[in-house]
C-alpha cells in the first residue's frame, strides 16, 4: 500500500534537505595504515569464515554452462555458503534419480566431482537437499521402471505425474532404499560435504500429493540415524519448511521422536509471496499469526532439541517482477533481511544464483539474469553488487546487545512515516564494531523515497574515526562526531535500505582479483589449447593448473603448470602422453593473493597417432 508523507513532515524534509550534510575530506583524515576506499572492497568467498549462503543450480547445458560468466560469479562476491541439490523446481545432480539410475548401483558423475571440487576449492560450505523420489522405488504407478532416466530441467511442482521425483518414500522398502542411497552420498562425499538435509519444502507440493508431516517425520527419523553412523561428523538439518508455521514442524517432531538429532533447523520466507512486502513483516503480518521467530521459539523450546541449535533461512528472496516490486526494490530488501536475519542469529541463503536455469528469464528469482542469447545474459542485476557489498561488510560478525541505537529523531520518523526504525550494531571477529541502520519501510519501485535525516547517537562501539556506508551503492563518506561527543552523528541520511556506521580502519582485508571465467580446452594433435576470460581487481598474472587423471578412485592432485602475464588469455600444452585424461583450471593473482578458480574444463589425448 502506498504511503504519503504528510504536508507537516513534507515540510520538514524540505528543510532538513536543504541542510549541509557536512563531511570531512578524505585528505584531511589521520593518515591510517591503508588509504580509506572510497566504496566497499568486495570480500572474496576464501576470505570469509562464518558468512551468508547462496542457492546455486548445478551447471548443465544448454541453460547453465560452466563456460559462461556466472558460476565464479558467487565466490566473487563472498558467499560462503552454497545449497546445493535441487535444479530449479526438478533434481540435480546429487539427487536420488541421478546418483540410483539402475537398482542397487551408485555413481557419482564425473561432472558432479568437479562441481563440488570447485566449490570447496574455492572456499564454500555447502549444504546438499537430498531429493528424496526415484521412479525406481516411490512411482505410484503400477508398473515401476527398471532404471531412473532424470529429466532434464522440465519438472515443476506441483508435479502430480506418475512418475514425478515428488513422491515421497512412504513405505518401510521404499524408506530403506532411500536411507541406503542417503548413506552412499555422506560417505561418497564425507571430506568436502559435512550438511544434509532431507529434502526441499516437504510442506508443500514437493511432497506428493501434499505436505504430510507425519510422513515427514516417519522417513526423517531413520535419515537422522543414517547420516550420523554414517559419518559421525556429519550435520543434519531439518530444511526446508516452504512456510514458518508452527503445526507441521510440531507434529513432524511429535512422530519422529527424533529432535535431539537435529543439528540445523532451517526454513524458508518469502514475506507476501507474489507481490511486494518487506522483509520485516515476516515476523509482523506476512504470514497472519505465524512467523519465523514464533517457529525458533517452537523449536527451541521443544523436549531434546540441542541448547544453542542453529537456524538458517536458506531460501529468502524479494522478486523484481511481483506486484509492486522492481529491480530496485530487490536490491534494498534482500540485505535488508540479511542483516535482519543476522541480528536474530540467522543465517540466510538467497535463492537464487542464475535466474531461468531452464531457459525461462522470467523466471527471475536470481540475482544474475538467465540465458536468452542476448548481451544481458549472465550480467548482474543492482541486488549482487548490493549482497557483494553485504557479505564483505557484514560476514564474521555477530550481534553485539552492548552498542545502543538511538537519537531524539526517531520517535518522529516513526509517527511521521507510519515506518518503524531498526539499528543493530555488530561486532567482528577481531573486535571491529559496524552499526546497521534503516527504515523498515514498504519501498516503492524507481528507488522513489524521501530525503530524511535523523541525529544518531551510538553508543559501546570503540569507533574512532567513523564513515557511513550505503550498502546498496557501497559508497563510503567519512563523518565527524558531533564536537563534544564521541558518539553522536548529525544529519544522518535515512533510507529504506541499509546504511551502516564503522570506523575507517574496517575496511583491513586483501582485495583479491576477480576470477577468470568461461575456460574452455580444444585438442589438436598431441596439444592442448586453453582459452578464458579475464576480469577485474587488479590482477598481476594468471596462473594455468593441471590435473592428470589416472585410472582409479584415488583422488588426483592438481598441479600449476604455467604463470603468465596479466592480459593472458590463451595457453598451449603439448606435454601431455597420448590417451592421457586431464582436467585445467585457472585463477587470477596479485600481490595481495589469489584469486578463486575458473570453472574445471576437462579432455582427453587420442590414443591413437
Amino acid at each position: 500500500m502506498k504511503r504519503c508523507l504528510p504536508q507537516s513532515w513534507n515540510h520538514r524534509v524540505v528543510v532538513f534537505a536543504s541542510l549541509i550534510f557536512l563531511l570531512t575530506p578524505l585528505s584531511s583524515r589521520a593518515q591510517t595504515s591503508r588509504p580509506v576506499p572510497d566504496h566497499v572492497p568486495p570480500k572474496r568467498s576464501s576470505q570469509i569464515r562464518n558468512g551468508f549462503g547462496i542457492n546455486s543450480d548445478m551447471p548443465r547445458d544448454p541453460y547453465l554452462p560452466w563456460n559462461r560468466w556466472w558460476w565464479t560469479r558467487m565466490f566473487d562476491a563472498g558467499f560462503k555458503w552454497a545449497r546445493i541439490g535441487q535444479y530449479e523446481n526438478s533434481s540435480d545432480r546429487t539427487s536420488w534419480d541421478w546418483i540410483e539410475q539402475k537398482r542397487g548401483v551408485f555413481s557419482s558423475s564425473p561432472e558432479l566431482e568437479d562441481f563440488v571440487d570447485s566449490l570447496v576449492d574455492n572456499g564454500i560450505d555447502i549444504q546438499v537437499q537430498l531429493i528424496y523420489g526415484n521412479v525406481m522405488y516411490t512411482s505410484p504407478s503400477g508398473k515401476r521402471p527398471d532404471v531412473s532416466v532424470p529429466e532434464p530441467g522440465s519438472f515443476h511442482n506441483d508435479d502430480r505425474s506418475l512418475y514425478s521425483i515428488f513422491w515421497p518414500p512412504t513405505t518401510p522398502e521404499q524408506i530403506a532404499a532411500f536411507n541406503r542411497y542417503a548413506a552412499w552420498m555422506v560417505n561418497h562425499f564425507h571430506d568436502r560435504i559435512h550438511y544434509w538435509a532431507l529434502g526441499n519444502e516437504e510442506d508443500i507440493g514437493y511432497w506428493n500429493p501434499w505436505g504430510n508431516p507425519e510422513q515427514f517425520g516417519r522417513l526423517l527419523a531413520p535419515f537422522i540415524e543414517t547420516v550420523h553412523r554414517t559419518d559421525p561428523q556429519a550435520k543434519v538439518i531439518y530444511g526446508g519448511q516452504a512456510d514458518p508455521t508452527r503445526d507441521f514442524t510440531q507434529r513432524a517432531f511429535d512422530t519422529c521422536q527424533c529432535a535431539s538429532g537435529i543439528d540445523v533447523y532451517a526454513y524458508h520466507t518469502y514475506p507476501g509471496y507474489g507481490q511486494n512486502l518487506n522483509p520485516e513483516t515476516m515476523d509482523y503480518g506476512a504470514y497472519q499469526t505465524e512467523s519465523p521467530r514464533a517457529l525458533r521459539d517452537l523449536v527451541k523450546h521443544y523436549p531434546g532439541v540441542k541448547p544453542d541449535l542453529p537456524f538458517f533461512d536458506d531460501e529468502f528472496n524479494s522478486i523484481p517482477s511481483w506486484v509492486g516490486s522492481d529491480e530496485s526494490v530487490q536490491a534494498k530488501y534482500v540485505p535488508r533481511g540479511f542483516v535482519y536475519n543476522l541480528a536474530s542469529g540467522v543465517k540466510t541463503f538467497v535463492w537464487l544464483l542464475a535466474a531461468g536455469t531452464d531457459g525461462n528469464e522470467y523466471d527471475d528469482f536470481g540475482i544474475i539474469h538467465g540465458i536468452t542469447n542476448h548481451d544481458t545474459d549472465f550480467t548482474p542485476r543492482p541486488v549482487f553488487y548490493a549482497l557483494q557489498n553485504t557479505n564483505a561488510l557484514f560476514s564474521d560478525t555477530k550481534f553485539d546487545p552492548s552498542i545502543e541505537v538511538n537519537g531524539p529523531d526517531l520517535p518522529a520518523l516513526r509517527r511521521h512515516t507510519g515506518f518503524p526504525f531498526l539499528g543493530y550494531g555488530f561486532r567482528s571477529d577481531s573486535g571491529k564494531a559496524i552499526v546497521a541502520y534503516w527504515l523498515a519501510a514498504h519501498s516503492l519501485p524507481g528507488n522513489a523515497f524521501p530525503p530524511l535525516y535523523a541525529t544518531l547517537s551510538l553508543k559501546n562501539t570503540g569507533i574512532t574515526h567513523p564513515v557511513l556506508v550505503d550498502v546498496v551503492s557501497g559508497e563510503i563518506k567519512p563523518v565527524s562526531w558531533k564536537p563534544g561527543t564521541t558518539d553522536t552523528l548529525e544529519l544522518l541520511p535515512v533510507k529504506d535500505s541499509i546504511m551502516a556506521v564503522t570506523d575507517e580502519a574496517y575496511f583491513d582485508w586483501p582485495v583479491l582479483p576477480e576470477a577468470p571465467s568461461s575456460l574452455n580446452l580444444s585438442v589438436t594433435g598431441n596439444t592442448v589449447k586453453l582459452d578464458w576470460e579475464v576480469h577485474g581487481g587488479s590482477r598481476t598474472g594468471i596462473v594455468v593448473e593441471r590435473r592428470v587423471d589416472e585410472t582409479g578412485s584415488a583422488k588426483e592432485t592438481w598441479n600449476r603448470v604455467a604463470k603468465l602475464s596479466a592480459t593472458a588469455t590463451e595457453y598451449s600444452d603439448s606435454s601431455l602422453k597420448r590417451g592421457e585424461r586431464f582436467a585445467y583450471r585457472v585463477r587470477a593473482i596479485n600481490g595481495d593473493g589469489e584469486s578463486a578458480y575458473s570453472n574445471i574444463a576437462r579432455g582427453a589425448l587420442p590414443t591413437g597417432p
